[in-house]
């Protein structure tokens, strides 16, 4: 029986499936921590709230705020559609 545990066949195909489990562990655990991120971001109608509020006070330029809201409107006219088609 010893024999049949050293044969690098064997050897080769235990690893294998070692490194298999392993992957698909790690990508399990990946995906579940990317979908928990994308969970806790707040909608982008909040974030560009907040923004307008610094802006408002001081903190943030023009230029600044205009950049965040462009970078903002593409992701809320997302939420937009996925809000219209479920209400």
């Amino acid at each position: 029986m010893e024999e049949f545990w050293q044969d690098p066949i064997v050897q080769l195909v235990l690893w294998s499936a070692v490194f298999l489990v392993l992957l698909a562990i790690a990508t399990y655990a990946v995906l579940k921590i990317r979908a928990e991120a994308a969970q806790s971001e707040p909608p982008a109608s909040e974030m560009l709230s907040k923004f307008r509020e610094l802006h408002v006070e001081g903190d943030l330029s023009d230029e600044e705020f205009r950049t965040i809201k462009t970078a903002l409107t593409e992701q809320l006219h997302d939420e937009l559609k996925i809000n219209g088609e479920k209400g």
